[in-house]
């Protein structure tokens, strides 16, 4: 079993960064991919970056050239390294990962507020 711990996010400026981090504990060698998630009040969750193991990322459209995802193996950690950031980037951000029998499992969510 594998259990996630996140931690960053806050409050910012427009124009602002913020880092959040994920730690993935128990049985993570069945993990393939780490990825972050949002969801704004009142809207689905939407994908913001994924990683797979071998350092493939996949980026949202609102997240190219803003956000950075990265992972450490070695930590089984993830980090989203958001820049420039956005009022319409405030949801509440969630790291999942996926195992490669396709489980998901989900953080428990942290909250990023962007002021304008």
């Amino acid at each position: 079993q594998v259990q996630l711990v996140e931690s960053g996010g806050g409050l910012t400026q427009a124009g602002g960064s913020l880092r959040l981090s994920c730690a993935a504990s128990g049985n993570t060698f069945v993990i393939n991919e780490f990825g972050w998630y949002r969801q704004a009040p009142g809207k689905e969750r939407d994908m913001v970056a994924v990683v797979s193991r071998s350092g493939d990322t996949n980026y949202a459209d609102f997240a190219q050239g803003r956000f950075t995802i990265s992972r450490d193996n070695t930590k089984n950690t993830v980090l989203l390294r958001m820049n420039s950031l956005k009022p319409e980037d405030t949801a509440v951000y969630y790291c999942n990962t996926r195992t490669y029998t396709g489980a998901e499992l989900w953080g428990q969510g942290t909250q990023v507020t962007v002021s304008s």
